[in-house]
């Protein structure tokens, strides 16, 4: 038994009934050394990091910590071996600051809070670069904030091993590498980091190596020094993979939904949108870009028809539909699928099965005192065989999925309610390359139909790939409409940061521009 690794696993099985999550799993991981965790979902990836943290209990094979045979029974046993997890969807308590959500959990922190603990937490923030305020709540924080925390947390208990569970999911450009030099920095302290991600740009920017898993089976693993983007996704799928992600041509109708000066109020009460403006054509895929908690929840959540608007119109047709209830607005031709950012918490039934969560959509229209689960259940069928979704059967609470299987029954139960407006937040957060470019051709699809899409995304590459117009926005303002063939990220970036804005006056917009820019289109575009 070598001790030049921090972690080293050897022959690691987990099951879950007649599931195979991990089977003779192999793995390990050097003291200072950033490894890169690669696989598809369902590939065993978050189990397997459970099973490090205390979660699960492996059913068979050894775990090694610097060199000594463990058993981690427990979050408390991988705490004291200095194991710490910052997992994918996170554990806070909202009502709490964060300095209390970390002194919550310390060791006999008596009856009375310590007044120093403020100090504490700051100095310790500051030592790895991080930004954060110990008295704010979490309720006042953006998800990126509350990231910074719970990696805060577990420095705090003294982990010199670090788990990310897709640590840059909910980040914009500027945070990610903000978040890679806290990283690089740990690095350099001792600390051993292993990455769960789907993001190969970033695999091949941060780590040293990368370990690959399929189908809960142990690949290989590679130095990332000496590796390709190509060459990690076809050991992922076991095949070859195209990664170019394909423009459909547009078949613009006229709008479906057009959205006049729209004000939104966050649920803190300040001014999350402010004044916005835009369409929503059929045919086309709108993108809208933007710093985490810039507005982008609250615009989805007002336009579905989920939060009250402060001001504005909402036009269909000519008409305003602000107040109607969905069903009224199915009425007047509208048939809209909204997939949240928050997958179990809105979008879906966590407890239910796939077949009930399938019936949800449609259990109003049944006749008579009983739900028909028959079409339930061939809907969950036909879902789970188009979109691959790895499941034990069509019975299987959602709760049990894999983050990128749950995204996957969502996307399939809005899409077969035949909508002709999707509004989409974050769709392919979490997922694997292989199920991104099954949504991404699954959104195209759409557009082809004459679906109007807005989709909130935050990989910059691929909404300008994706897209046929970006919306920026900062602070809950339009900086700007852009055609995303004519853009670029560095333009993207600036506008979000506020640093540039394109929604020009009349006086000094560019030739060919329409006279009003809130919708980046040309003379020609807005004639029609």
């Amino acid at each position: 038994m070598s001790e030049a690794y921090a972690i080293e696993l050897k022959g690691i099985t987990k099951t879950f009934g007649s599931v195979v999550a991990n089977k003779n799993v192999d793995l390990n991981v050097r003291p200072g050394e950033i490894l890169a965790l690669l696989g598809e979902n369902g590939s065993g990836k978050t189990t397997l990091m459970n099973m490090l943290s205390g979660i699960y209990q492996p059913d068979g094979g050894e775990i090694f910590v610097d060199g000594q045979r463990v058993s981690i029974d427990s979050p408390e046993d991988a705490k004291r071996l200095g194991i710490g997890m910052v997992h994918q969807h996170f554990k806070l308590v909202d009502v709490f600051s964060a300095a209390d959500n970390i002194w919550v959990g310390k060791e006999k922190a008596g009856l009375f809070l310590k007044k120093e603990r403020n100090t504490q937490i700051r100095e310790m923030a500051l030592k790895f670069g991080f930004d954060i305020d110990p008295e704010k709540k979490v309720y006042d924080m953006s998800v990126s904030e509350k990231q910074t925390l719970e990696i805060i947390k577990v420095l705090y208990y003294g982990a010199k091993i670090i788990i990310l569970d897709e640590p840059t999911a909910v980040l914009t450009v500027q945070e990610v590498r903000k978040l890679f030099d806290v990283l690089r920095k740990m690095k350099e302290e001792g600390h051993s980091i292993i990455i769960i991600t789907h993001k190969l740009n970033e695999v091949m920017e941060i780590s040293d190596r990368v370990a690959i898993l399929r189908k809960g089976e142990y690949i290989t693993t590679v130095d990332t020094a000496t590796t390709t983007e190509q060459a990690l996704t076809e050991w992922m799928v076991g095949r070859k993979i195209d990664l170019n992600i394909e423009r459909t041509p547009m078949n613009r109708t006229r709008p479906l939904l057009e959205v006049r000066d729209l004000t939104i109020r966050s649920d803190a009460g300040s001014i999350a949108i402010d004044g916005v403006d835009f369409y929503i054509r059929g045919g086309e895929i709108l993108g809208v870009a933007g710093i985490a908690g810039c507005g982008q929840k609250e615009l989805c959540e007002a336009i579905a028809g989920l939060r009250p608007l402060e001001k504005g119109k909402m036009i269909h047709k000519g008409e305003n539909i602000v107040g109607l209830t969905p069903k009224q607005i199915l009425e007047k031709g509208i048939s809209m699928s909204f997939i949240p950012e928050d997958r179990l918490g809105m979008g879906l039934a966590p407890s239910l099965s796939i077949t009930d969560n399938m019936i949800l959509k449609k259990y109003a229209d049944t006749k008579g005192p009983f739900v028909d689960r028959k079409i339930g259940r061939a809907d969950a069928e036909e879902v789970i065989r188009e979109l691959e979704v790895v499941t034990p059967s069509t019975e299987t609470p959602v709760r049990r999925l894999s983050g990128g299987n749950v995204q996957k029954v969502l996307l399939g139960r809005e899409i077969k309610a035949g909508p002709n407006v999707i509004i989409t937040a974050y769709p392919v957060r979490g997922l694997d390359i292989n199920s991104s470019y099954a949504i991404y051709n699954i959104l195209n699809k759409q557009k082809q139909e004459g679906v109007g899409i807005l989709f909130v995304g935050e990989d910059l590459d691929v909404m300008i790939a994706l897209c046929d117009k970006i919306m920026v926005l900062c602070h809950g303002k339009v900086m700007g409409v852009v055609h995303a063939h004519k853009t670029t990220k560095e333009e993207l970036g600036l506008m979000m940061t506020g640093a540039l804005d394109l929604t020009y006056k009349y006086e000094d917009k560019p030739a060919g521009l329409a006279k009003d820019t809130r919708f980046g289109e040309t003379e020609e575009e807005a004639a029609e």
